[in-house]
């Protein structure tokens, strides 16, 4: 450290640099500190006064020495010393002018402190100098160690980077003064974490110090950095921080299948869009570096099976697309590719990025219900069958190896009054009770076929249409009374009469209309054909009476009534109905 120097005051003098060699030994120190011994006069000139930090003698240190060349020696001049840290850290001899500091002083928490100086008459304690200001600088030593403020540190760099890759920069600080001597040069070091990584000694810089370093072989390293003052050199301070370097993945592994061949079993009864298999090819690399997309390149029943991938695991998983039958197809084979969907083109080289393997699905059989031939039997049957008349016939079969024995029998909940009955070894269906169109033109009936052992129940649907006969005889649509005045036209229509049926067919009858025999012979009204279905009642040219109703002759204004019967006829029979 520097030799503190000693400033004399005078009414003028120049401050000497304390390197110069024009001082003159101290009597309180061995050396000692140095007196100025230059000096001109008419100006006040200090210098900076040095006390090294930390001192940690028993006795107070002794800081400089102030004088004026109106002091004599006398005794009749006093100094005296304000500013910061005056009395408190800093004292005077008021009678030499020697000041000494009293505690321990730290650079870092004050660099130099600002103190007044001024030499006053003893008696009056009037000033005999102008008063002077002056600067204690506290002189740095080496007590602080570099510091990591932002350790410790996470980092990150990609797997399989080439040598000298940079991976992060540490920065240590010292507080000691960057100005004076190495306390605060500092350089960098690692401590553990070779052969794997290196550090620049002045920058900080990280670096990978081997190629081709494997996430998949080790994926994280904790590095320990040294960073040392004194430009390393022995006796300097240091100070130590972690980093962690995590090797983040790349798409360098391809996936592969652990086995070449696969075999799952299913059920035949498996629904259709049900998973049938998972399976998954390995890749080592993490996250989108392993995502896959799966395909079945070939195989036999095309169009029965898909492949796609579950996002979370990365499998492939088999989906059937069509029902299974143990009958008619025992298993199945299939080759199945899986790619990796995003392929990084730097290692190309360690590909191909793909795999296949092949898999074998075994369908399992499973006791099924009896298989009618036809799920949808149509029958007909006229309506005047006799009762056990044999309709059709439904079949049904074990679509099992075992071809067990069938029975049939009719649900009765579609054939409530029991119209129909089945032969339980034949399936033969017959009439049960006479039948009318007229009631129900359609019967509609679920058929069992039932296996005993074990009790398996197939279903099968059986339409019997029944078909009409002619045994409705024509009606009017309703009953006629009909008004006629006197002063009716001859050939005016007076009355329209419409007759219908209950057999087919539906769209209409070709009806033919007559006079009953009692009034055939009347000549005042004629019937005309209206197209088979209605006719027209019109008079002819007599003198009109009034038709009316018998007990309606007293009120009526015409002068008597007739009562006119007709007949009707089908074009297709010969059941009259008279009115």
């Amino acid at each position: 450290f520097r030799t503190p120097t000693v400033v004399s005051f005078s009414r003028g003098c120049r401050a000497l640099n304390p390197s110069s060699g024009d001082l003159e030994k101290s009597p309180h120190s061995d050396p000692g500190p140095w007196e100025v011994l230059h000096r001109h006069k008419r100006s006040w000139v200090w210098n900076q006064f040095f006390v090294l930090e930390e001192y940690t003698g028993n006795e107070p240190l002794y800081v400089g020495k102030l004088h004026s060349d109106v002091d004599k020696g006398d005794g009749k001049v006093k100094y005296v010393l304000s500013g910061e840290g005056a009395t408190s850290i800093f004292t005077i001899d008021e009678n030499t002018g020697d000041i000494h500091a009293t505690k321990r002083l730290d650079r870092e928490a004050q660099a130099y402190y600002t103190l007044q100086a001024q030499a006053v008459d003893r008696l009056t304690n009037l000033p005999v100098e102008p008063k002077s200001e002056f600067v204690v600088k506290v002189q740095d030593i080496n007590d602080n160690e570099p510091k990591f403020l932002d350790g410790p540190y996470l980092a990150g760099v990609p797997e399989m980077s080439p040598l000298g890759t940079m991976v992060v920069q540490v920065a240590a600080t010292d507080a000691d003064d960057p100005t004076y001597g190495n306390s605060a040069r500092v350089v960098y070091s690692i401590i553990h974490g070779q052969p794997y990584f290196s550090v620049e000694p002045k920058t900080g810089i990280i670096r990978t110090a081997l190629p081709n370093m494997d996430r998949e072989t080790r994926d994280q390293y904790v590095l320990v950095i040294q960073a040392k003052d004194m430009v390393g050199q022995m006796g300097g301070l240091s100070g130590t921080t972690s980093v962690t370097v995590t090797l983040t993945d790349v798409n360098d592994n391809p996936p592969r299948f652990t086995h070449k061949n696969y075999q799952y079993t299913v059920l035949e009864s498996l629904p259709v869009q049900s998973v049938v298999a998972r399976i998954k090819a390995a890749d080592a690399d993490i996250g989108s570096n392993a995502e896959m997309d799966y395909r079945i390149m070939d195989g036999d029943g095309p169009g029965m099976f898909n492949i796609t991938t579950d996002e979370d695991t990365q499998e492939g998983v088999i989906i059937l697309l069509k029902p299974l039958d143990f009958e008619t197809k025992g298993s199945f084979s299939l080759r199945i590719e899986a790619t990796n969907r995003n392929i990084d083109s730097n290692f190309l080289s360690a590909g191909p990025f793909s795999d296949t393997a092949s898999v074998k699905v075994t369908v399992e059989d499973v006791n099924e219900p009896p298989v009618f031939s036809t799920p949808l039997s149509k029958m007909v049957v006229s309506e005047d069958a006799k009762v056990g008349t044999s309709i059709g016939r439904v079949s049904a079969h074990d679509p099992d190896t075992s071809n067990s024995a069938i029975r049939y029998s009719i649900d009765r909940n579609t054939d409530l009054e029991r119209f129909f009955n089945v032969d339980a070894l034949s399936g033969v269906i017959s009439t049960a009770k006479p039948l009318d169109r007229e009631a129900n033109s359609v019967h509609n009936l679920t058929i069992f076929a039932i296996e005993k052992d074990p009790a398996q129940i197939g279903k099968g649907i059986t339409l019997i249409t029944v078909l009409d006969i002619n045994d409705n005889a024509p009606v009017f649509a309703i009953d006629y009374e009909t008004l006629l005045c006197e002063n009716a036209m001859p050939g005016q229509v007076i009355q329209t009469i419409s007759a219908v049926d209950k057999d087919e067919p539906p769209s209409g009858h070709r009806f033919y209309f007559a006079l009953a025999a009692p009034v055939a012979g009347n000549l005042n009204f004629t019937l005309r054909d209206n197209k088979g279905a209605t006719l027209f009642i019109v008079p002819n040219d007599h003198p009109l009476i009034k038709l009316l109703h018998p007990d309606r002759r007293t009120s009526s204004p015409c002068l008597s009534a007739n009562l006119v019967t007709l007949k009707i006829f089908k074009a297709t029979g010969n059941l009259p109905v008279d009115e």
